[in-house]
């Protein structure tokens, strides 16, 4: 089996998690279910960044010890990824001993090697953003973008990492694997930033300001900036595995310049470590054009849509919504418009009338097919150039194309319903016609255990209640389930069952 190593970013415990995580979580998880659909053997990371000067501020502000307070937040970030049916394989935190012990280890490595020198620093400092700044971040007009909030002056020595040194060979690593980062024109934007001369990175903070952190092992009085610490994640997860590097680490747009593809590669090209393999970078979710800000209120809550429409509902529109790699707008609208048009009076109505019309007209036992006329044919040739079409799109990272085409098929199956009229057939007491009822009864149904194996890695536990009720186990191999054929004749199917209910429009509880 073939490994692939696949990570998300780890979240920064200093609040609540929102739809931004989430969606990260349950896009990396799809990637996962997918690659072990195809047999690759997929090991997939997640965790928690669990240091820094804000969560040390928000820990005081609570009256209690930093670990207590990132104890408490990791879990409820943990929490939702196992609600949201996350499927990881290790959930590192960076305040774990395995992963403190690699970090010093990595920064004694390149202290040892000439990597990292102390010089006394002046200029401005980001608090919010852990930062410090150099005038090219200021705006027009001389003030600091508001992401940066407030923004001091200071002086004080520091210990930085030479990072000038590899500018040259980060930019010849870009430009010779043009494939390092998806989508492709984030690869250009990141040789743009690469025009500027790079300054070297401070990588400590003295521990007067800050004492929430890892300390230097050569300098005790320092701990290790939070990206410094943060980044290596990655690596100190799998240090002891063999998998580095990472097939993908998948990232948001905002973290992409300078962390995840300048710091990064040549943090662990200095330490003798590949780079990752690619960055899979993700847009943001918007609501009114811009981005979801708890600071205004707009942030969206996973679990309260969770709660209402389940796990697997939650999952398909965020995967059927977003094009990986560009924004998409959020509404409760479109989200109503999804659930109800392609979930529930599409699929839903799929399986409702598969169940009720076996069970009217079959004893609740799937026939055989014994026809193939025009209808039968049609939807069969429609399967094979869906099929052929919707593994290289998930293979692109084309999920949310791929669904279409997956609810393309449902529907022209429904339609395939309407056009056989069974409830008819069923009444005609022709040979004929109970042979084609039969037949459509076989149809109906190896279409639906189809479409939903096509939907398996978004819909993980909708596809696993369906093939319950159509009393089927599917076989070990993923693409052997994607060949239409007789593997539901003589199925005992189930008379009923509700996936998509038609819940009232959510409120303002979502916000």
């Amino acid at each position: 089996m073939k490994s692939f190593y696949i990570t998300t970013a780890i979240d920064y415990v200093n609040g609540q998690p929102h739809l931004g995580h989430a969606y990260e979580k349950v896009l990396t998880d799809v990637i996962a279910r997918f690659r072990r659909q195809m047999g690759d053997k997929v090991y997939f990371l997640t965790g928690s960044d669990e240091h820094g000067q804000k969560v040390q501020a928000s820990a005081r502000k609570e009256g209690i010890p930093p670990q207590q307070y990132v104890d408490k937040i990791a879990a409820q970030f943990r929490s939702l990824y196992d609600r949201l049916n996350i499927s990881y394989d290790d959930f590192i935190r960076t305040t774990e001993a395995r992963h403190k012990d690699g970090v010093r280890a990595i920064l004694q490595k390149l202290f040892d090697q000439g990597e990292i020198y102390q010089a006394e620093y002046r200029g401005f400092y980001s608090t919010r953003q852990e930062q410090f700044l150099q005038e090219k971040d200021r705006l027009p007009d001389g003030s600091w973008p508001e992401i940066f909030g407030e923004v001091t002056e200071i002086v004080e020595k520091n210990y930085f990492f030479r990072l000038r040194k590899y500018q040259d060979w980060l930019i010849d690593h870009l430009r010779t694997h043009e494939d390092f980062i998806f989508p492709r024109y984030r690869h250009k934007q990141v040789l743009e930033f690469l025009k500027e001369p790079l300054n070297d990175l401070c990588i400590s903070r003295p521990k007067e300001r800050l004492e929430w952190g890892i300390p230097l092992p050569f300098d005790e009085n320092y701990v290790t900036y939070v990206w410094f610490d943060a980044l290596l994640n990655y690596y100190t997860a799998v240090a002891d595995k063999g998998l580095w590097p990472a097939d993908f680490n998948v990232i948001g747009k905002d973290i992409l310049v300078p962390p995840h593809a300048v710091y990064w590669p040549i943090m662990l090209h200095a330490s003798g470590l590949p780079p990752p393999k690619a960055l899979l970078v993700h847009g943001w979710w918007l609501q009114s054009g811009a981005k979801m800000s708890k600071s205004t209120g707009e942030a969206v809550s996973p679990l309260a849509l969770v709660d209402q429409f389940g796990v697997d509902a939650f999952r398909y529109f965020l995967i059927r919504e977003m094009n990986v790699g560009q924004d998409s707008e959020f509404t409760v609208e479109q989200f109503m418009v999804r659930y109800n048009s392609e979930l529930a009076n599409n699929l839903g109505n799929l399986v409702n009338r598969t169940l009720n019309m076996t069970t009217r007209f079959s004893g609740g036992v799937l026939p055989a097919a014994e026809v193939v006329e025009d209808p039968e044919r049609e939807l069969h040739e429609l399967w094979t150039k869906t099929r052929d079409e919707i593994v290289p799109l998930c293979e692109g990272f084309q999920f949310h194309t791929a669904l279409e085409r997956g609810m393309a098929f449902v529907t022209a199956t429904n339609a395939y319903i309407e056009k056989r009229a069974p409830w008819k057939l069923g009444k005609s007491a022709d040979p004929k016609d109970q042979s084609l009822l039969r037949t459509s009864l076989a149809t109906m149904a190896e279409s639906l255990r189809l479409a939903v194996a096509l939907m398996q890695h978004v819909t993980p536990a909708t596809t696993a209640k369906i093939n319950e009720v159509l009393g089927y186990t599917p076989g070990n191999v993923w693409r052997d389930e994607l060949v239409w054929g007789a593997k539901l004749n003589g199925a005992k199917v189930a008379p009923a069952l509700v996936l998509f209910p038609r819940p009232e429009k959510p409120g303002a509880k979502l916000a």
